[in-house]
């Protein structure tokens, strides 16, 4: 039996050992972290979501960019200090416009995959995380977001979505909690919302049942790719060691870049900063008065999601910044405002904030399957919709690995 290692146990992580597990592979993953889900995987906008697959390269979102530069409570911001990284990444980003209604239709078949595969284990591995099947509903305030989300919507019928238009009043009716003037919306009653943390660490959970090995407190500083295997360096407390491995799957986020370099392979991954905030419904007149369909608003690119009784999620914005964690203050507060308009009877006297990386590539689609160099793989740069996505391109990147082992076994036998 080959020996796999994967470095990162966000989402894409973990769910990339479980469906090795499944088929017998011997899999261990390091983390740098204690536990899983403590990055990306830990607080984000909860939803599961085809009805958000568009990806952000076209024209019109630049167009949106450019005029945001010089508001800080922009839903899209750039940092213009220049860096080589970033600024390759976006000429990567533009030259990818012309790809965007193939990548929105792909991203959409994938992430209705990606759903049944998920329920199918939340199932079978008995995982509980505030799942809520009860839809997505956009909201649009005028006339022009709502005609431009009309012709995105025959993209997300192309790839097999059932998304349709609501009126004012049916929004009401989805949603009696919601405040607001709109001029109507689409609902996708197929999507939901869970929490991204407690089901990643109920997998990981179920990882372990099968075998999985978790090397946490793991810094990992070196991945080499030698005549004996892959041989991966790592810094623990206790001091340095030294495994190799048979295959190496890299499932390690924003970090994803600096790993594929050493093994070769140009992978580029730009951080795109998101925030979010957990409201905390202490009260009786709070809890009544949060939504339990999910929400985006396109305009202002805020999404919501409830988290059982007393948990309101709401997340959004995009700031290009390069590897930078800190929480702004300006950046929350639109947020908090936010639920304050639409939601008046939320309390927003306790607040969590929060903001994560999410792994982007140029094209949007996530890199899933070989690197130049046997035994390499990659499952990363998920982007905005790691949650969506991880549990359909975990079982392709599966099948690759699986792939590989059997045409090996061929050739040995020849």
């Amino acid at each position: 039996m080959e020996r796999i290692a994967i470095i990162g146990a966000g989402i894409t992580g973990v769910s990339t050992a479980y469906a090795l597990a499944q088929r017998g592979h011997d899999v261990t993953v390091f983390e740098r972290h204690r536990y899983a889900a403590m990055e990306t995987s830990f607080a984000n906008g909860g939803q599961l979501s085809a009805s958000n697959a568009e990806v952000w390269n076209s024209t019109a979102t630049v167009i949106k960019g450019i005029k945001w530069m010089l508001r800080s409570d922009a839903p899209l911001l750039l940092n213009p200090k220049p860096s080589w990284h970033k600024y390759s990444w976006i000429g990567e980003f533009l030259r990818q416009i012309s790809n965007y209604r193939d990548n929105t239709i792909e991203t959409v078949r994938l992430a209705i995959e990606a759903r049944e595969h998920l329920f199918s284990v939340a199932q079978r591995e008995g995982i509980e995380f505030d799942l809520e099947r009860r839809g997505i509903l956009h909201v649009y305030e005028d006339r022009k977001g709502f005609e431009a989300a009309s012709k995105v919507n025959l993209m997300y019928r192309e790839g097999g979505l059932d998304r349709r238009a609501v009126t004012a009043s049916e929004i009401e009716s989805i949603e009696p909690a919601i405040r607001g003037s709109f001029y109507g919306g689409f609902f996708t009653p197929s999507d939901s919302t869970g929490d991204i943390h407690k089901f990643t660490r109920g997998l990981a959970q179920a990882c372990v049942r099968k075998g999985v090995d978790f090397r946490f407190d793991s810094d990992i500083a070196e991945v080499t790719h030698t005549d004996d295997g892959i041989r991966v360096s790592v810094q623990r407390a206790s001091g340095s060691e030294e495994h190799v491995f048979d295959k190496l799957v890299i499932c390690a986020g924003v970090g994803s870049r600096q790993f594929a370099s050493m093994l070769g392979d140009h992978v580029n991954v730009y951080p795109v900063k998101g925030y979010s905030i957990t409201v905390c419904l202490d009260d009786e007149a709070s809890q009544h008065g949060a939504p339990w369909v999910s929400l985006l608003d396109d305009a202002a690119k805020i999404v919501t999601s409830r988290l059982g009784r007393d948990r309101f999620r709401v997340a959004g914005t995009a700031e290009i910044n390069g590897i930078n964690r800190d929480i702004r203050a300006d950046r929350i507060a639109p947020l908090v405002e936010w639920v304050r308009r639409y939601f008046p009877a939320v309390s927003t006297s306790r607040v969590i904030p929060w903001a994560g990386l999410r792994p982007m590539l140029p094209s949007m689609l996530p890199r899933v399957g070989a690197g130049k160099r046997a035994g390499v793989y990659y499952n990363t740069g998920h982007g905005h919709l790691g949650w969506t996505l991880s549990m359909a391109t975990t079982e392709i990147l599966a099948s690759v690995v699986d792939a590989s082992e059997a045409r090996a076994s061929a050739v040995a036998t020849i």
